[in-house]
């Protein structure tokens, strides 16, 4: 039997493809790594701004037990999450489409020191 976690991972680089036929379609001049001007800094900010809606819908919850997302579910957000944290080891590692490589994880320029 399949383990619930893995399969979570399976339906998130699902949703992962899906949406990537979208926001990086061929037909586009849009590349990933667009999205992404600072880099990880970039990928953390969405980290943070998808944890602060959470935070704010399940307190919603907590203290009305009537009340229901209009829109994402909690679910679909935790796996946003997931996603959003493998673009920033992705991108960390240097692999995202478009990345330079002469830029670091923070989307910098390297530098190469001055020998002489």
């Amino acid at each position: 039997m399949e383990k619930e976690s893995i399969k979570v991972l399976n339906e998130c680089a699902d949703i992962q493809l899906k949406k990537s036929r979208d926001y990086q379609n061929p037909n586009s001049r849009i590349k990933q790594s667009d999205y992404y001007p600072r880099g990880v800094m970039s990928i953390m900010e969405l980290i943070n701004t998808k944890t602060i809606r959470l935070w704010s819908i399940i307190e919603a919850m907590e203290n009305d037990p009537t009340y229901e997302p209009n829109f994402e579910s909690i679910e679909d957000s935790l796996k946003d999450l997931i996603n959003y944290s493998s673009f920033a080891v992705a991108y960390s590692r240097g692999k995202i489409e478009g990345q330079s490589k002469n830029h670091d994880f923070l989307n910098r320029e390297i530098v190469k020191g001055d020998d002489s």
